[in-house]
Parts: structure tokens; sequence; C-alpha cells
């Protein structure tokens, strides 16, 4: 059996910085502490990339590829369903890169590219928003008065943005370790979609009740209900803080 080829030293850099980022948060993590990780030299590390910036660009560059791709993937959306699994894949986007978001204002004042560059990120979210809001609203599942568009689109953005933030001033110690990344997402993709929900009909605002109880699991204990629209039966829904 052929033996697969062994990854390039500046490609080991890379995931051993990202996972380093992820795991202490950008600011506690030196080069040293990431040349260590590997057992190279620090010149070693140097040699691939002379700052911890560099690293940071590289990493930042190749988020921003993997979520351009996938926000094109919300002009295919045209149900809760379709909008439920679109909204869960960002969330795993964000989660595999989080060092960005749990310190994103600490990068963003010390890093012009990323000060630059996280604008165009804010822009593109909030387009593929429009463009899922646009997608349920010809499917006949959603009905919402042009003005308010823009403004249900931002809000949304604004929890996707800040999402991971929120879960790491809940618990500082433990919620942004891998153990605890399938309630974040799952909360996140919730509380994110649900603010569709009073411009969804009837049967698909149904549907998304369906979905956020069947995927949140124990954390649907600390339930309450949504406002019932016109002829809607009012549901339990996790609403977990």
């Amino acid at each position: 059996m052929a033996k697969k080829a062994p990854r390039r030293t500046a490609q080991r850099i890379l995931e051993a910085a990202l996972d380093l980022f992820n795991r202490f948060g950008e600011p506690n993590v030196s080069t040293t502490l990431v040349a260590g990780e590997l057992n190279i030299s620090p010149g070693n590390l140097y040699y691939h990339y002379p700052a911890k910036e560099e690293l940071i660009n590289k990493l930042y560059e190749a988020y921003e590829t993997e979520l351009n791709e996938l926000l094109h993937a919300s002009e295919g959306v045209h149900d809760v369903e379709d909008a439920w699994f679109f909204m869960h894949s960002l969330f795993e986007l964000i989660w595999r890169y989080r060092f960005l978001y749990r310190d994103l204002n600490d990068l963003l004042s010390k890093n012009r590219l990323l000060e630059t560059r996280f604008q165009l990120v804010l822009k593109n979210k909030a387009r593929a928003i429009r463009q899922l809001i646009a997608g349920l609203s010809r499917a006949g599942h959603l009905e919402i008065d042009v003005h308010e568009v823009d403004t249900l689109a931002q809000s949304m953005v604004v929890v996707l943005t800040y999402w991971l933030s929120y879960e790491y001033v809940r618990n500082p110690r433990e919620a942004l370790e891998p153990a605890h990344a399938q309630g974040a997402l799952m909360r996140g993709g919730h509380h994110t979609l649900h603010l569709l929900a009073p411009y969804l009909e009837h049967e698909q605002r149904r549907h998304l009740l369906t979905l956020s109880n069947a995927y949140n699991g124990e954390d649907a204990a600390s339930s309450g209900s949504l406002g019932a629209g016109a002829g809607a039966a009012a549901s339990p829904v996790d609403m977990a803080a």
C-alpha cells in the first residue's frame, strides 16, 4: 500500500495554530507555543510565517474562501428544512474558525486585513440571508414587507456573528471546548432561524418548531412558546438563554 505523502510543514503549522487559537484564544497563543506543539524550532516556523499576523491572515483567508462557497447555497433554500440545514452548516464553519469570533474585536483592532475584510464578510452574510428570505417568499412560505427584509437580515447576521461570544460569556471555561460544540451550534441555529418565525406561514412555522424540539434535545427542557400568529397554535420551543 502506497504511503500518504507527509503534510507540508507550512500546513501542519496552520493546523496546529488553528487548534491552539480555538482552544486558548489567539491573544494567549504565541508562535513559540505553536512551534512547541509541533516539536519544531521557532526558526522553522518563522521561515514559513515570519510573523504571527501572517498565520492569522492565512487562516482567515481559508475561512473566507469556505464561507463564500457556503453562502452561495442560500440561493437553494426553498423551505424551512433547507434553511435549517443551511444555518447549521454556517454555524459549523464558524465553529471550525471560532477563534476569529471569540476574539473578533481584539483582532480587528490590531489587524488591518481583518479590519477591512470582515466588513465584507458581514455584507456577504446579509446578502445570503436576504436570498434565503427571498427563496422562502417565492415558495409562498414567508410573508414580509419589503421594508422589513434588510432589518431582519441584519438582525440574523448579528446573532450569527456574536452567538459564540454569548456562549463564551455564559460559560467561559467550557463553552468553546469541542465537547460543547453540538449544543452551541444547535442553540445558535435555533435562535437565528426563530427570527423568521413571525413571518412564516402556519405549516412552515410548525415545522420550524418541530425541528427545533427534535434537534435541541435536552435544551428543550427550558422551554416557552412563541406568540401565536393568526391561526397558529402556540407550540413549546426551546428558549434556553
